[in-house]
């Protein structure tokens, strides 16, 4: 992405949000574009497409804060009249003559390889006032984009840890070439008119301006001999496998942070992280509160009454637990160890929760050995509810 995409896009306004929006929303409503546009969703529908890339370019800005606040000073420099439009289109500062395609070089090859010129690059030494026909430093390493994934996860394989492959399409650095963008057997060679730099300085009047060199683009050398891949880029767009291990006890909504495995870095910089959003698919028999999972298990009141063993699940076998005589509906039960193991190696445990049910029919015979039971049963302790009710009678 060129500087000058940051002067003429609305990042704000792709995303809809406000431009005082917290990183929060800024995410949210990244996320939303992206589930509703991506290609995936959307086959052969080339309006979506792009809705999805432009989403994607604006997170990427507004996402890093230190490249938010570059793009809002820029956008504010331009916007405040600073510079404002001469007879050729151009903004002239103070009067003076300066074209802003100049600045930016044509958006050429320099444009496209994994992103062009920051705010900071092209005007750290805009009003340097510096030596005619001086040279700036050249550009640095620079780190890669960070890129987001999310993977469903089945219950069972979130509590014990899987590890699954996981396939990306993203930028990448070309093979062929190795990056450098000039064809196998050839070298780029360094850039005669900014000696490398990837920036020129010249003087308009009392200020000094760095711009792009238009003669690399910005890049700092010159490939005279395309690669026949990338066709001069450096970078491509691939689609990678790798393998991801999701440690035991992974929770809904976790994020996986993955050093170095995301967009590689410009001019030998390190490349970016990966962060992968796990959602956990509901299991049909059990549930998760924090390091424990639950069960719900009916029991039948004659259990209850008089006592039984259960033979429960577990998510990996079996166990019995005792149900005491006279044990109460909602009566929770612990199974020590059989929950989610976490990292120091010891594990939560499974919670049972013993729900007896009343049958809707019966039987004569049970009827009649249920009305027996009852005339020999001693009476709910109802005395202090049974006193309230005369005192309001």
């Amino acid at each position: 992405m060129s500087s000058k995409d940051w002067i003429e896009k609305d990042f704000y306004a792709v995303l809809g949000v406000d431009k005082a929006a917290s990183a929060d929303d800024v995410k949210k409503a990244y996320r939303k574009l992206a589930r509703e546009s991506h290609p995936d969703h959307n086959p052969g529908d080339p309006k979506a497409e792009e809705r999805f890339k432009a989403a994607s370019e604006a997170y990427n800005v507004l996402s890093d804060s230190g490249r938010r606040r570059e793009y809002d000073e820029m956008r504010s420099l331009f916007g405040s009249g600073a510079f404002r439009r001469n007879a050729r289109g151009g903004a002239q500062p103070g009067g003076m003559p300066f074209d802003v395609s100049d600045m930016f070089g044509g958006g050429g090859a320099g444009d496209r390889r994994f992103g062009g010129a920051g705010f900071q690059d092209l005007f750290s030494s805009i009003f340097s006032g510096g030596q005619a026909g001086g040279q700036a430093a050249p550009r640095g390493p620079a780190r890669g984009r960070d890129v987001e994934t999310e993977v469903a996860l089945d219950f069972g394989d979130a509590v014990r840890g899987v590890t699954l492959p996981l396939t990306l399409r993203a930028p990448g650095v070309c093979d062929t070439c190795n990056g450098n963008g000039a064809k196998p057997g050839t070298q780029p060679r360094t850039c005669q008119v900014c000696h490398g730099a990837g920036v020129t300085t010249r003087n308009q009047g009392s200020f000094s301006f760095s711009e792009p060199c238009r003669n690399c683009q910005g890049v700092g050398t010159v490939v005279e001999e395309k690669c026949p891949e990338c066709h001069g880029s450096g970078g491509v767009t691939k689609t990678r496998t790798m393998n991801v291990r999701f440690p035991a006890g992974v929770a809904d909504g976790q994020r996986i942070r993955l050093a170095g495995r995301g967009e590689p870095g410009e001019r030998g910089g390190p490349a970016g992280d990966l962060f992968v959003h796990v959602k956990v698919r509901p299991d049909e028999l059990f549930g998760r509160t924090g390091d424990d999972l639950t069960l719900a298990v009916p029991v039948t009141f004659a259990e209850a009454v008089l006592g039984t063993d259960l033979r429960v699940p577990t998510l990996d076998g079996a166990v019995t637990l005792r149900v005491p005589p006279g044990t109460p509906s909602g009566r929770v039960l612990r199974a020590r160890g059989k929950g989610v193991v976490r990292r120091d190696g010891q594990a939560g445990d499974l919670l049972v929760t013993l729900d007896v049910v009343v049958p809707a029919r019966l039987s004569d015979e049970a009827r009649t050995a249920l009305e027996s039971f009852a005339e020999q049963s001693p009476p709910a302790a109802r005395e202090h509810l049974d006193a309230r009710v005369r005192r309001v009678s």
